[in-house]
């Protein structure tokens, strides 16, 4: 490992414990990975199964319902036990998920899979809790920052290789082949990293931290307070008992009823699951207190506003980034899964762009010129004609597409920008549950997806009025139109001016006069 500083002799990572720091890399690349490779069941469970844009978005419902659900859950994991054991939680939820894929493939049940998808997301959701901190834990203070910088670098190339399995083993193996052979490779890749997430449960089983701090330096403690005072069983089994309640309505509700009516919408049913976690920290006497101390803090507050709409348009744009470059050049989901490698390759580099220049420019200025870009884009990506502009390695690009990629780009740095500005300035005592409730900001990949698959898969909305000149003639194949497709980036755009806003508003960096 590189020195901090020439003629400093403390490494990044001590050389005891680089084993144990390089099994938590993995678990960086594993959740890029699989985050990524998700974004691609979308398309491949609407040709597989035949239902609409909206109803295959409840992948993204489940994927990112499940880290909002169990957000509160893992920082408590973390707090009341340790690091090791909410990475042992994660990976061990994240085996089951995967493993419930083999009856969902045999009794080709899409209802089996959002539930496996639900689990697993529920154990990458615990994995991240878990490991940012832990990576921090593991040398000195002054190294902390560099550690978790090297260990996420490892997160876009888990995303890159989810992007390259989702392309080669399961998309494009969706053309021409029985329902039963489609469904086989989509769990290939899943069931297959059981493998490597094994390897790595098996490792922190057997793992025992070295005992005595170095001669160099005093190993940082784990900070406990967010610690109930109550016992972990009765600590575990009451968040259980809030998630069951709202649950067994719902259940009941759809086994009674005919028709449940709304009850019966996915997002509708989230929500409602959702108020078991707002109802456990209720409960809990200090957690309580620490929500209401967040929400004095406009700060806090309306960064989890914006980081909702943030993650929602992250989503949102990949998932359909798809089937909007199949409706307007023509292509396959298979060809058309190289604009989403395209987009992400753009957006890491602009993250590391971005990075690179905050040193120098206030990153909340940053976060608004990245935003008005992206607006642009969006307007691009509805108005510009699709008529191919060139061809590189027999991909065609036109106006539109090339807008709907630099997207992306603009995209880079919102999410880790917004965490650092709601954090800012929080006392110690309340970060780790600010961090939680940032976290739950996910939500808005289950929220914003559907809602932008409604566009798209609606023959009539208030929406189309703004993109009226375009074909709205309805393509069955890909169960959209022209029009529908155009407008649908509305979505988007009303998202990143709400990231707009918030950059706007708290744009003034922190001191100690104004915390």
């Amino acid at each position: 490992m590189s020195k901090n500083v020439t003629g400093d002799l403390t490494p990044v990572v001590p050389r005891r414990f680089r084993t144990v720091f390089f099994m938590l890399v993995a678990c960086f690349a594993l959740w890029g990975l699989l985050n990524n490779m998700t974004d691609n069941l979308v398309p491949a469970f609407e040709t597989i199964f035949g239902i609409k844009p909206s109803e295959s978005a409840g992948v993204q419902i489940s994927f990112y319902g499940a880290y909002a659900v169990l957000a509160i859950f893992a920082a408590m994991m973390v707090e009341e036990f340790s690091y090791k054991t909410g990475v042992l939680a994660g990976l061990g939820f994240y085996i089951l998920g995967a493993l419930i894929y083999i009856p969902a493939c045999i009794a080709q049940s899409f209802d089996l899979y959002l539930l496996g998808i639900f689990i697993l997301a529920g154990g990458l959701s615990i994995l991240e809790t878990s490991c940012n901190p832990y990576v921090l834990s593991l040398g000195p203070e002054k190294t902390a920052v560099r550690r978790l910088n090297f260990a996420q670098a490892f997160n876009p190339v888990g995303s890159l290789a989810g992007i390259f399995l989702a392309k080669y083993a399961i998309l494009a193996n969706l053309e021409g082949n029985s329902q039963a052979v489609q469904l086989f490779w989509v769990c290939v890749p899943y069931v297959g990293l059981i493998a490597v997430a094994a390897v790595i449960w098996f490792f922190f089983v057997r793992y025992k931290a070295p005992e005595g701090a170095s001669e160099q330096y005093v190993m940082p403690e784990q900070d406990d307070s967010m610690k109930t005072g109550m016992s972990k069983p009765a600590l575990i089994g009451l968040y259980m008992l809030c998630i069951a309640i709202p649950v067994g309505i719902l259940m009941a509700i759809n086994y009674t009823c005919e028709d449940p009516g709304i009850w019966g919408n996915m997002v509708c049913q989230l929500l409602t699951v959702m108020v078991g976690p707002i109802i456990f920290t209720l409960l809990i006497k200090n957690y309580r207190s620490m929500l209401c101390a967040l929400l004095s803090i406009p700060r806090y507050w309306m960064g989890v506003v914006a980081q909702f709409f943030y993650v929602g348009v992250q989503i949102a744009a990949w998932t359909w980034l798809n089937k909007y470059c199949c409706k307007q050049l023509g292509l396959s989901s298979d060809v058309a899964a190289t604009y989403y490698l395209i987009s992400l390759i753009l957006f890491i580099l602009c993250r590391w762009v971005a990075t690179y220049y905050m040193k120098k420019f206030n990153p909340a200025d940053m976060m608004a010129l990245f935003a008005i870009i992206a607006i642009a884009c969006c307007a691009g990506t509805m108005y510009l004609p699709s008529d191919v502009l060139f061809t590189v390695g027999g991909l065609p690009f036109s106006a539109n597409v090339l807008c709907l990629i630099l997207i992306s780009g603009g995209m880079s740095l919102m999410f880790p920008t917004i965490y650092g500005i709601a954090l800012g300035g929080l006392d110690n005592r309340v970060v780790k549950l600010g961090a939680a409730g940032l976290i739950m900001a996910i939500l808005g990949g289950a929220i914003i997806t559907p809602w932008m698959g409604g566009i798209i898969e609606s023959t009539e909305s208030i929406w189309f009025g703004l993109v009226s000149g375009f074909d709205a003639t309805w393509d069955a194949e890909l169960k959209t139109s022209d029009l529908a497709v155009r407008a649908s980036f509305i979505v988007p755009a009303i998202c990143f001016g709400v990231v707009l806003l918030y950059s706007l508003m708290f744009r003034k960096p922190l001191n100690t006069e104004n915390k």
